[in-house]
């Protein structure tokens, strides 16, 4: 039998990813209850590149997202950050990790109704510790390039739905993070604002090189991935690239 695995040679010119998830696993509940969410799921992501995690309502997708966004963490299995082991880090060093390297994007707005746009958007600077003018310096900047600069001082509860995602979006990047989660990031939307969303998110992995992992059931977004991870009953049943 043919030995297809790299050698030491060829694994050590290898790029190492930005996240990784090496036999991940995640149950809840324990005895005749327990659930297996995930049952030994293995991926690697690089830098730059676009990911789509497809599955059906109840396959582990999003449950494989927490885990890779260190919202959660795994019953067994281990989470890399460039090829550290992300489990080690605890509390502060946890919170600061995440809050700067990624930003998220989901179906639910998660917007305060009652502020304002830009205190929304500046969230993140704020738990960050930022200082105020830099933050209203940075929070205007994202709101500028999402093209909403004009809506600042609004009530975030006056904006349309489009309008909310790119707040969202603006919010996600206000930190200058290396990967972008979005969690059905055009579920709530119409066909032709979640089109204006989506194209936003692809221009910020192209442009910038942010890398962009999106959480899916719909395959015409998964399309205009680099990759697509197919996820079935908390396994990953099938991996295929986008053609050339």
């Amino acid at each position: 039998m043919l030995d297809w695995s790299p050698s030491i040679k060829e694994r050590l010119s290898m790029p190492t990813p930005i996240l990784a998830a090496r036999d991940v696993k995640k149950s809840y509940g324990r005895g005749q209850s327990r659930f297996d969410a995930l049952k030994g799921v293995s991926l690697e992501i690089f830098e730059g590149e676009s990911l789509a995690i497809v599955g059906k309502s109840g396959s582990g997708k999003s449950t494989l997202m927490h885990l890779l966004a260190l919202l959660d963490r795994p019953t067994d299995g281990a989470i890399e950050l460039n090829g550290s082991d992300a489990l080690l880090l605890r509390g502060r060093s946890l919170n600061s990790t995440r809050n700067k390297t990624f930003g998220f994007v989901f179906q639910q707005f998660f917007l305060t109704g009652g502020a304002s746009v830009l205190d929304n958007v500046i969230l993140p600077l704020k738990i960050s510790r930022v200082r105020s003018r830099e933050r209203k310096r940075r929070g205007l900047a994202a709101l500028a390039e999402l093209e909403l600069r004009d809506k600042a001082g609004n009530r975030a509860s006056a904006l349309s739905g489009g309008q909310k995602q790119r707040a969202v979006i603006a919010r996600a990047l206000v930190n200058n993070p290396r990967i972008i989660f979005a969690d059905e990031p055009t579920g709530n939307l119409d066909s032709a604002t979640g089109a204006v969303v989506e194209d936003i998110l692809f221009s910020l992995n192209r442009e910038q090189g942010i890398t962009l992992i999106v959480v899916t059931h719909d395959e015409d977004l998964a399309a205009r991935c680099d990759r697509r991870i197919y996820i079935r009953d908390g396994l990953v049943v099938e991996t295929e690239s986008r053609a050339a």
